[in-house]
């Protein structure tokens, strides 16, 4: 079974058991995180796609950890006139371990 879940403004295909890396989410107080909405769900070859049923769908996971991405480098000029700015990004970060797919 797996499912496929929008966080974040991208989309992550899981499944039970996945260790994936998503934009900064705040966890419960247990540490359980509700995935929501989820936008498909595949049940060993039976695929869901109605809303109303996708509706009531929920992608449950445990934090790992909380994590920052790659140091990205930012460097901006503008030709002739000596303008010139470096800076750099690092994205925070969520890992997170699936642990339950319902519909």
């Amino acid at each position: 079974m797996y499912a496929v879940i929008a966080s974040g403004g991208k989309q992550y295909r899981v499944a039970v058991g996945d260790t994936l890396d998503v934009e900064k989410l705040t966890p419960d107080d247990d540490g359980a995180i509700a995935l929501r909405p989820v936008m498909l769900v595949d049940d060993e070859g039976a695929v869901t796609l109605d809303k109303g049923k996708l509706a009531d769908a929920t992608v449950t996971a445990r934090l790992v950890e909380q994590t920052k991405g790659p140091k990205i480098t930012v460097f901006t000029y503008r030709n002739k006139t000596g303008y010139r700015r470096k800076s750099g990004h690092r994205q925070h970060l969520t890992r997170i371990r699936v642990d339950d797919i319902s519909l």
